[in-house]
């Protein structure tokens, strides 16, 4: 059982439980469903699929995919094919060959996800979030395995990666595009791509590169903001495309970026008739510790417990470093660390304007971090990293089902949280505490050195 604080009486010291305090009561209340709000779920996955199924060019395998959305959403312990398969009394060779080799076009289904998400949860401030995500694999015959660093496993192993397409708005977040990376070794050997069955379209490609291609398949779905990890904003040619596309980005950079502060004093010159010395390059965590405590800013997130969550922030406009190339326009940094007793740190750069304000900065910053729920969602609740697929269209089949049951998922958060009073779901101090930045935490750390999988 347990207890909260004692309460004095006049035989000494009486027990509390926590669960009779108040704020615990709301909270249970918000989290039971009564049996109607069950039944009306069961009601509402059948109207779901309704919009998905025509998707599926062939009959024979609409219910195959009823069938496999039900198996992600149910209690199984493992969510592959095999499982489902025997929970629904089938065959499991059939659910087997309809994730992992049939020719159905997940492309379509996709594309019609986008369109339900443009539709549920038309949200002009909402964030892009790109990610990339490693699944542990064993042996080397799947599609694309390579040993890259690998956050789940917390080492260089076996593992596929997979770069998405996340969205975060104030209803909640989903997944809106997921492609498979082909390391370079892969696209150029013709017999593992054949065994594989990888398109002839399908070409190497960089993480960011297959991000962008990610970004213009959602022309339609609203948002205001692109932001991704330091595995991606350390590019320079993802931000300038980005920027070419008329998009506002904050993607965050590691600690030792080098940054020209345009607004700081220049050296004196050696000698009176010399040329004035240009201004020094600094590590970003440097220049930001230099920085005078007024030129600070505290920020409320939410409400807590005992008082409003808060971040402290600075804001400015600099130089980037960027391959020895010094006529880079200037970009927004915005430094960002929570107030505790170890601090985190994240760096972050931005096209947006002077007059953005750096709420808003903090706040696309903040909805990266929602987008990580997606992973942790995905992978605890519906099984996105549990698969026996070695094919690409395989993978792609896996992940296009496992994101469809996720967004299901997702509408019915959001609708129970309406029936409840709950309201629109804003990002928080919570969005700041994920896997990654608690180990950070414990060091008191920046947290900008991402490495990619590490949402793995």
């Amino acid at each position: 059982m347990l207890y909260g604080e004692d309460s004095r009486t006049q035989g000494g010291y009486l027990r509390t439980s926590i669960l009779e305090h108040d704020q615990a009561i709301a909270l249970l209340q918000q989290a039971t469903l009564s049996p109607q709000q069950v039944a009306d779920c069961s009601q509402h996955l059948h109207d779901f699929l309704q919009r998905y199924l025509p998707c599926f060019q062939r009959k024979e395998q609409r219910p195959n995919a009823a069938v496999v959305l039900h198996g992600k959403l149910s209690d199984l312990q493992r969510k592959t094919s095999e499982p489902i398969a025997y929970q629904a009394a089938m065959q499991r060779k059939p659910l087997q060959a309809f994730v992992g080799w049939a020719p159905w076009d997940d492309e379509a289904v996709m594309a019609e996800l986008r369109r339900h998400v443009r539709d549920a949860w038309p949200d002009p401030e909402a964030v892009f979030v790109v990610d990339g995500s490693g699944f542990a694999k064993k042996g080397h015959a799947s599609c694309g395995v390579a040993r890259p660093w690998c956050g789940r496993l917390g080492k260089v192993d076996n593992c596929q990666v997979g770069i998405f397409l996340l969205y975060s708005c104030r209803y909640g977040h989903a997944g809106l595009d997921r492609q498979l990376f082909l390391p370079k070794n892969w696209a150029d050997d013709p017999a593992r791509r054949a065994a594989c069955h990888v398109a002839e379209a399908v070409v190497y490609q960089e993480h960011w590169q297959i991000a962008l291609a990610l970004i213009g398949r959602c022309p339609q779905v609203p948002h205001a903001w692109i932001t991704a990890d330091s595995e991606f904003g350390r590019v320079v040619a993802f931000r300038d495309t980005v920027q070419e596309k008329g998009e506002r980005y904050v993607v965050a950079v590691r600690a030792e970026t080098l940054v020209r502060d345009l607004h700081a004093r220049r050296p004196r010159r050696r000698r009176r008739l010399g040329r004035r010395r240009a201004l020094p390059w600094l590590r970003v965590n440097a220049w930001a510790a230099r920085q005078p405590a007024a030129r600070w800013q505290r920020l409320p997130i939410r409400a807590g417990a005992k008082g409003p969550l808060e971040v402290e922030v600075l804001s400015t406009r600099l130089q980037a470093w960027a391959d020895g190339r010094t006529k880079r326009p200037a970009e927004r940094l915005t430094v960002i660390r929570t107030v505790e007793e170890r601090p985190r740190t994240w760096y972050t750069l931005s096209n947006a304007g002077e007059d953005v304000p750096v709420a808003a900065l903090t706040r696309a910053h903040a909805g990266r971090h929602r987008g990580e729920e997606v992973f942790a969602e995905g992978k605890g609740e519906v099984g996105l990293g549990q698969y026996e697929v070695r094919r690409w269209d395989g993978w792609h089949h896996h992940r296009t089902l496992s994101l469809l049951a996720l967004w299901f998922i997702s509408l019915e958060r959001s609708r129970v949280r309406g029936e409840k009073g709950g309201g629109e779901q804003l990002p928080g101090t919570a969005d700041f505490r994920t896997p990654a930045a608690e180990t950070a935490s414990a060091r008191g750390a920046d947290c900008s050195g991402d490495q990619l999988c590490v949402a793995a």
